[in-house]
């Protein structure tokens, strides 16, 4: 998708709408190739739909603050709570305010807030088509009950190109808010620059799963989607795809350059612990969940803190299509819902109980989804795993292939050396089918490979038994796993593998932090004893592990 503003013209005449004006009335009158500015500072309370329109790629609709493009960021660069007089949130990483508006921080956006319940405060007509947000706060009242969703589709409808460009998406600290933006029925949809924060469910209350951005649900055709450097706070899936009814398949995600983040202070015990009016803390999941889609590009993004203790054990990535059970009266609903041509690729993962989930099972009802197939996993850091802090598995891989069988999955040049568990396998019926694995840096610093469980319809029935090498030979078909490190791996491996001791026989630069403490030792000097055996040892020549140059490449300004 091309999302610069230079791609979205809007050469029509501007309207302004000052406080206590009715927004409506601007959108029904609005012209394609309009721009609406609503007054900086001001809010506008209701729900707003974007009408139907013949409007075209040479002519959109803008809906931006009155503020001068000056007092925004420059495009491109991600817009913070700054922008609207806030100066800090709780919990959250430091925000970088422009000097001139700190410390007085002065609010230069415009407010849309839903007043009450339900869906809104945006949500898109029939049609639906070329809208542009910029600079625009979007966000519910406080204490006005549940909200499903803060800007999306009016019903089982259909929209087309709408870019929310450098705003702010939130909830409330304590409210329950299920998502800031729902994407099924849409197409030609973008996130650029923005913000999304406090989204969340509240433990033994009517709402149960929350995101930043979702969708996949229904009939209608779904992509292509632009998710490209927005910070996305969500206490369930910060970003989801799948789970629900549907008959189509969203395709062609971009999803790049974003920091998928969720607060420390949200898990019970903290300092400074915040959770619903209840007392009770948020349902946490995961970071990024694929249960329906396709052709999708996961890349320069990172990834902090995800915990268990709900309905799930703290894995950061799940990749696990899915027909989704909605009980008895709906049975199974989306028996065509897969997950495949996926690359995840120049990623950071930290602070989390578990690393990567990729699964192929059935639903409750035991029905099958159309599979998945086709990954490929590399340049991925995952730093601080541990089960135990995080009420997890503490594993570094999961794989779990019932029906249809998991194949063509590829894992390539990842860096995790804290895992308490290498892989946790479980598999039934047919063997998993052109399982790549190569060149990583990977520690199993308890056991090496375990069971999900099943006893002996399960091929890992005893691994202690069948040792790893054992378990690749009864449980996987066209296997490569040669040229990787295992830290602490005891047993019989695979020929062609290396098994370091500990962390401190790997040969990592010392006294170095961030990224660089994963850099393997190349030369002999001050802070390198020796060099790595584990240089340039794979199979394309390279370091073992993620190639840091890289990773520190794509990564760059996602925290800030």
């Amino acid at each position: 998708m091309r999302t610069a503003l230079a791609d979205t013209p809007a050469h029509g005449k501007p309207m302004s709408v000052k406080s206590g004006e009715n927004l409506q009335t601007a959108l029904d009158n609005a012209s394609c190739g309009d721009t609406i500015q609503l007054e900086a500072g001001a809010s506008f309370a209701g729900r707003f739909r974007l009408p139907r329109k013949a409007c075209d790629d040479a002519h959109w609709i803008i809906i931006r603050t009155s503020a001068p493009d000056g007092a925004l960021p420059a495009e491109g660069t991600r817009i913070t709570p700054c922008y609207a007089g806030v100066a800090a949130l709780p919990g959250r990483p430091q925000f970088q305010c422009p000097p001139a508006k700190s410390p007085a921080v002065k609010n230069v956006m415009a407010r849309i807030m839903l007043a009450g319940q339900g869906e809104g405060p945006i949500l898109f007509s029939d049609g639906a088509n070329h809208y542009r947000f910029i600079g625009i706060e979007i966000t519910r009242a406080l204490s006005s009950g549940g909200v499903v969703a803060l800007a999306g589709p009016d019903g089982a409808v259909a929209a087309d190109h709408i870019i929310f460009d450098r705003v702010w998406m939130h909830g409330t600290a304590q409210d329950d808010t299920r998502r800031g933006l729902y994407l099924s029925g849409t197409t030609y949809m973008a996130v650029v620059d923005s913000f999304f924060t406090d989204f969340h469910c509240t433990a033994k209350l009517a709402c149960t799963d929350t995101q930043t951005i979702s969708g996949a649900a229904g009939d209608l055709p779904m992509g292509p989607y632009k998710i490209v450097n927005n910070f996305l706070e969500a206490a369930g899936e910060n970003i989801l795809f799948g789970g629900a009814q549907a008959t189509a398949t969203p395709t062609d995600i971009e999803i790049r350059h974003n920091y998928l983040f969720k607060p420390m202070t949200w898990m019970a015990g903290q300092p400074g612990f915040v959770g619903g009016t209840n007392g009770n803390p948020f349902i946490v999941k995961n970071h990024f969940e694929l249960k329906n889609a396709q052709r999708v590009l996961f890349e320069g993004n990172v990834l902090e803190n995800s915990w268990g203790g709900f309905s799930q054990t703290g894995f950061s990535i799940l990749l696990t299509p899915k027909n989704q059970y909605m009980g008895p009266a709906r049975g199974s609903v989306c028996p065509l819902c897969r997950v495949s041509d996926v690359t995840i690729r120049d990623c950071v993962i930290a602070h989390v109980a578990s690393g990567l989930q990729i699964a192929n099972v059935s639903d409750k009802d035991g029905q099958p989804s159309a599979g998945g197939e086709r990954y490929s996993i590399h340049d991925v850091v995952i730093a601080d795993i541990d089960g135990k802090r995080f009420s997890g598995f503490g594993a570094f891989l999961s794989l779990i292939s019932h029906h249809p069988v998991l194949s063509d999955v590829r894992i390539d040049h990842v860096t995790a050396v804290s895992p308490r568990v290498f892989m946790n396998v479980g598999v039934k019926e047919a063997h998993i089918r052109n399982f790549t694995f190569t060149n990583n840096l990977v520690g199993a610093n308890e056991r090496g490979i375990t069971s999900t469980g099943g006893g002996p319809e399960n091929c890992v029935f005893q691994p202690e038994r069948q040792q790893p090498a054992g378990v690749f030979k009864e449980c996987f078909d066209s296997v490569m796993f040669t040229n990787n490190a295992i830290i602490n791996g005891n047993g019989a491996w695979p020929p062609g593998n290396y098994l370091p001791g500990d962390v401190e026989a790997v040969g990592f630069i010392k006294n170095t932090a961030g990224l660089d403490m994963f850099r393997l030792c190349r030369t002999k000097g001050d802070s390198c004893k020796s060099t790595s055996k584990y240089a340039r040892a794979g199979t394309d020549g390279k370091d073992l592990g993620a190639d840091i140059d890289a990773l520190v490449a794509a990564t760059r300004g996602v925290t800030e």
